[in-house]
């Protein structure tokens, strides 16, 4: 299975390149869809080239990233309508800096980076992700200790790893049936949004795996071969996942979902070999959803939208939420179930935003009513391929 990795990143990674901007001694990738630079997205192709052994661009890269590092140690997370500092965005930052080490040493932006993410512990284990969104978010966590230990690993730095191992026990501490909630509280949310979620949950155990790479730890051992139990059981026998079992709206679907869940199930199969299988399912569900760059969602054809009627009517009876707010969601959902099923290669967003603007809704992203391939979402993937190819086989 592995042996299908390599050939998979180089022709996603050739599809990316054509939206790489190189300026004199740095470079950055340019969203073709948006025409905004993420550091999101630079962060997570510099990995991806680190671990190809592209070390040039990668150079280049990590060069741009740190001139868009802010005073406090920060990055911004960026979206079309949305660009504020973030402990998440820090944290894939950070890390990418980490591992194009030792071909480029950034000391200095590493330690002022862990020093913005330490800072944003407000709660034992939990990070503040950024002033607009303050609910304890668990993939948050999991992320900022997934850097922190790979920080405390790599410089002996005990005050970082004691944290990562506080996040990960934070994390493992609010998992419920197998489950990790997306949030834990309400924050600055109009609901509290503790429900469970397909595609945060594979998020969630990727980071819990980052973490138990330096800790080795049996408590996220435990709590991850759970929440492998709970991923396979979701997951049909042709790999497809049943999404009326997926409540937070705005994940639904997500293209990048079967590459989390690849990379999870295949490091929990170094415990429990029977997720091999579902990695092997993952991997071929996530070709079918790669059109040059990765498609923003899973696709399907106009012939199942009506069955996808009665799935989003399970999907929104999750969570204890009111009426009203259930109904908002049913029509999230077939929005995004009809938008899924159309396809383009550009942004049409004028539905969207009428209907923000018809519903005072305020949105950081932008929901198309047509598939697009997303930049975004194909840099998660190569991140995970990339990181499950460099550790190797089971």
């Amino acid at each position: 299975m592995q042996s299908n990795i390599e050939p998979l990143i180089s022709q996603i990674i050739n599809e990316v390149r054509q939206h790489i901007i190189v300026e004199e001694n740095s470079a950055y990738i340019l969203d073709p869809q948006y025409g905004i630079v993420r550091n999101r997205v630079n962060a997570e192709i510099c990995k991806t080239l680190v671990r190809m052994g592209e070390h040039s661009m990668a150079e280049k890269i990590i060069t741009s990233l740190i001139n868009h590092q802010n005073n406090d140690g920060s990055w911004n997370e960026i979206h079309p309508h949305y660009n504020q500092p973030s402990a998440l965005i820090t944290s894939f930052a950070g890390d990418a800096l980490l591992s194009a080490y030792d071909i480029c040493p950034a000391e200095m932006p590493l330690r002022m980076a862990r020093d913005y993410i330490l800072s944003r512990e407000v709660k034992p284990g939990s990070f503040l992700k950024s002033s607009q969104y303050t609910a304890d978010h668990l993939n948050v966590d999991a992320s900022c200790g997934a850097f922190l230990a790979h920080y405390g690993a790599k410089f002996s730095d005990d005050c970082s790893l004691e944290a990562a191992e506080r996040a990960a026990l934070w994390v493992c501490g609010h998992q419920i049936g197998g489950i990790y909630p997306y949030a834990i509280d309400k924050g600055t949310y109009p609901q509290t949004l503790d429900v469970p979620c397909i595609h945060y949950q594979a998020v969630t155990m990727y980071y819990l795996l980052k973490i138990n790479e330096f800790l080795e730890s049996e408590t996220i051992k435990e709590s991850l071969l759970k929440g492998a139990e709970w991923l396979s059981s979701v997951q049909r026998s042709d790999g497809q996942f049943d999404w009326s079992r997926s409540g937070l709206m705005f994940a639904y679907y997500l293209g990048g979902a079967p590459a989390f869940a690849y990379s999870s199930f295949l490091g929990v199969a170094s415990w429990d070999r029977q997720y091999l299988k579902n990695a092997e399912l993952s991997l071929n569900l996530l070709k079918k959803n790669i059109n040059g760059l990765i498609l923003r969602w899973e696709p399907d054809s106009m012939a199942s939208l009506v069955p996808s009627i009665f799935t989003t009517l399970k999907t929104v009876q999750i969570g204890d939420y009111p009426y009203n707010h259930r109904i908002f969601n049913f029509g999230y959902g077939m929005y995004r179930q009809w938008a899924r099923r159309r396809f383009s290669d550009t942004i049409d967003d004028r539905l969207f935003h009428f209907l923000c603007k018809s519903l005072h809704i305020q949105a950081s992203t932008v929901e198309p009513s047509k598939n697009y391939p997303d930049m975004f979402m194909t840099s998660e993937i190569l991140d995970c391929l990339s990181y499950s190819m460099e550790k190797g086989a089971v």
